[in-house]
This record gives structure tokens, C-alpha cells and sequence, in this order.
């Protein structure tokens, strides 16, 4: 299978989808359409992973434009599809629902909770690191997958074959160190307060792995 990535930001690269992805034998290609403006075709996509990024699926940038296509293609195609934090906006912003602020800015590690899907056998609380001030609506015919103690749309699942996330399940300790050293002002006016050193001092706890490679191996599989 070919999974085709699309990276908005240097710090924040596929980390764990990586590892889920080599494990599988699926050959993995990394696109950065912020710098390079270049995007795969939907025919020559298996899987799309979309990432992180500091930029908001309200900005008026063509290339946000395109990527939205791109999902558009694939969704109608029922080909699986992973969205992490502005990932899932984009996925969410395709199919016509709001991308909004939410009611408070989360940078750092802190619990969601799965509230549906219980059939995955996911756990019922994760420690997970978040990196987002913004927030998606749930789509219709989507199933509410986590919410936090200050956001309630925090992922969902839709059609076997989507999944959004606001979080990241995806960082090993290396990303997250990534993401710190080169992101820590973003810190600022963050509801969870917590300091680089706490957010490098977390451990990444094992099932949040495990979590990632069910959800993906769920929405892979025919």
C-alpha cells in the first residue's frame, strides 16, 4: 500500500505512523505542499495522513485549497484517511462543517477520554499530547471518538474509514522534544500551564501506541 503523507511543519513529521507504516511492509512518501506546493494524485494514494501544522483550514492559501480537493477525491473513493490536529480540521472543513477557536488553548499533556467506538477496544483514558487552539465540529454520520476536560470534539470516526484527531497519538520522545525546542512560545496562554520541562519530562505511555496502530489498522483494513 501507498500511504502518502502530507507535513506542514518541519517539528511535526509521522512519528509512529512511520514505525506502523514500516511494520506493515507499506511504502511511505512524505509531502510538504506548505514549501514545495506539491501534492499527490488520488490515484496514486492508498492512504492519506494528514498532518499537523500552525496553520488554521480558514486561511485563504491555495495549496490548503488543493489538499481539500485531494480529500474530497479520496473520501468519494472510500480510501482511509488519518487526520492529526489541523489534518482533521481539513478533513472536517471538506465535508462543509466549522473550524472554530475552542474554549481553551491546549499545549501540552492531558486526558481524553473515549466517549464512542467502544467495539474498537480502545481505552476509556488516554494521556496525550495536545498542540492546538482551535477546534472541529463533529460531521453528520460521524461517531465522537474522544473529548478532553476542556474540549469536547476532540476525534471522531466516520465510515470505517476516516479518522480525526485534535491530538497527537502519533509523537515518540524524540518528536516531542522536536516540537518543544522549536515551538515552546506557543506555550504562551496555554489552559494546561505546564512548562517545557514538564512536557519533556512526560513520559509517552505505551498504549497510546498501541491506540494509533488499532485505529490505523482499523480504517486500512476492507
Amino acid at each position: 500500500m501507498r500511504i502518502n503523507v502530507l507535513q506542514h511543519t518541519p517539528n511535526e513529521g509521522p512519528g509512529m505512523i512511520q514505525d506502523w507504516s514500516t511494520k506493515h511492509g507499506h511504502k511511505m512518501f512524505i509531502y510538504h505542499p506548505y514549501q514545495f506546493g506539491y501534492l499527490p494524485t488520488a490515484s496514486e494514494t492508498d492512504m492519506l495522513i494528514i498532518l499537523g501544522g500552525p496553520m488554521s483550514p480558514n486561511d485563504d492559501l491555495l495549496w490548503i485549497k488543493q489538499e481539500r480537493e485531494l480529500i474530497k477525491k479520496l473520501i468519494s473513493q472510500d480510501k482511509p484517511i488519518w487526520g492529526v490536529c489541523y489534518g482533521a480540521q481539513q478533513i472536517v472543513k471538506t465535508l462543509g462543517y466549522k473550524v472554530t477557536k475552542a474554549p481553551a488553548k491546549e499545549v501540552g499533556f492531558a486526558p481524553v477520554y473515549r466517549r464512542d467506538a467502544k467495539f474498537l477496544n480502545i481505552p476509556e483514558e488516554l494521556n496525550v499530547l495536545h498542540w492546538h487552539e482551535e477546534m472541529f465540529e463533529i460531521p453528520s454520520g460521524a461517531q465522537l471518538l474522544f473529548s478532553s476536560d476542556k474540549v469536547e470534539n476532540q476525534g471522531f470516526i466516520m465510515n470505517h474509514r476516516i479518522v480525526g484527531l485534535q491530538f497527537h497519538l502519533e509523537p515518540k520522545a524524540d518528536n516531542v522534544r522536536e516540537m518543544v525546542v522549536n515551538d515552546f512560545p506557543y506555550l504562551e496562554g496555554s489552559s494546561l500551564h505546564q512548562t517545557k520541562t514538564e512536557i519533556l519530562q512526560t513520559k509517552i505511555a505505551d498504549n497510546n501506541k498501541q491506540t494509533l496502530y488499532k485505529l490505523l489498522d482499523y480504517i486500512s483494513k476492507r
